[in-house]
């Protein structure tokens, strides 16, 4: 087995490539590793620079068309090998040469995940930097992870604890809150440097920031009540219906005292509260059989074991 397997996604990034790779043999020249490079569907000369690396410890693997980072991400920790798994952008931003550091602290103390920050961002402050606090601050007190930069792709984790989530969507951004689900706890950050693009253009604009916020309320759904849904939406369906049978109440109550009732904004509303607050209980029973099938289907635990020891001295 490989002592670190690097998984770098890549798309339409031809001119980092040799410099990227370059620098990863420079830095990881003492190291048993292999570099698996994702291409995401390059239009350019992205896979053809790949294959010039004339190195068997670089891995291309090329996806049919464009899937996003998070798909790619999953496909590269696929293929890894390696004890450790590290996660490294392909635009030459993230210095491999902090790589090393970041892998003895991984060893010394038997970390799950060591997450670089980066220290000095070399990205432009509005449309970059300021996006990213806000995120990373909302991301902080949602999930509960009180990490400095949730956006570094710059981490290292033990193969294990990689392997233990699958990255669907755009949850590329809560790998630590992914892991953490399955039971990682202890991870920890460290700064890093971080370089201004030279070659090629940002796939990151603001346009992400409602997909930011959508996985955001997925994550926290996970958090909470991924084994237990129906605490989350019968309570409110409990409340919604309770609502609902009070105002209903009330309009019976000024029906038999003779008024007229029909067609009133308060009677409908009424109405609506019952028939939601229904159909949020019925969302809950359908999502707990739902999440009983997860786990059984894939003979999964609900909780995770740290340690078993015996109490018999030796």
């Amino acid at each position: 087995m490989k002592k670190l397997s690097l998984v770098i996604c890549v798309f339409n990034e031809e001119q980092n490539i040799k410099p990227l790779s370059g620098q990863i043999q420079a830095a990881l020249a003492d190291y048993d590793f292999e570099a698996v490079f994702v291409d995401d569907g390059s239009t350019d000369k992205t896979c053809s620079e790949i294959k010039k690396i004339n190195d068997d410890r670089f891995i291309l693997v090329e996806l049919k068309m464009n899937y996003g980072q998070s798909s790619a991400l999953q496909a590269g920790i696929d293929q890894a090998e390696g004890e450790f798994v590290v996660l490294l952008d392909g635009d030459l931003q993230n210095d491999p040469a902090d790589i090393p550091a970041m892998l003895k602290m991984m060893e010394l103390d038997e970390w799950d995940m060591v997450a670089g920050v980066r220290a000095n961002r070399r990205d432009g402050m509005f449309l970059r930097k300021i996006p990213s606090k806000i995120a990373n601050f909302m991301i902080r007190k949602s999930t509960g992870i009180h990490m400095k930069d949730l956006g570094c792709t710059l981490k290292i984790f033990t193969k294990e604890t990689i392997k233990s989530i699958h990255i669907y969507g755009e949850l590329h951004r809560y790998i630590p809150a992914l892991i953490t689900l399955e039971g990682a706890t202890k991870i920890t950050q460290v700064d890093v440097n971080h370089r201004a693009r030279k070659f090629g253009n940002s796939k990151y604009n603001l346009s992400r920031t409602t997909k930011v916020i959508s996985d955001l309320i997925l994550m926290v759904f996970f958090k909470k009540y991924l084994q237990r849904p129906m605490h989350f939406f019968g309570a409110i369906g409990i409340i919604t219906f309770g609502i609902g049978v009070l105002i209903n109440f009330y309009m019976l109550i000024l029906k038999i005292l003779g008024n007229d009732i029909w067609g009133k904004p308060l009677l409908l509303l009424g109405i609506l509260l019952v028939m939601g607050g229904i159909q949020f209980i019925t969302i809950g029973i359908i999502a707990e059989l739902q999440m009983r099938t997860y786990f059984e289907s894939q003979r999964k635990k609900p909780y995770r074991i740290k340690k078993i020891s015996s109490t018999v001295e030796k």
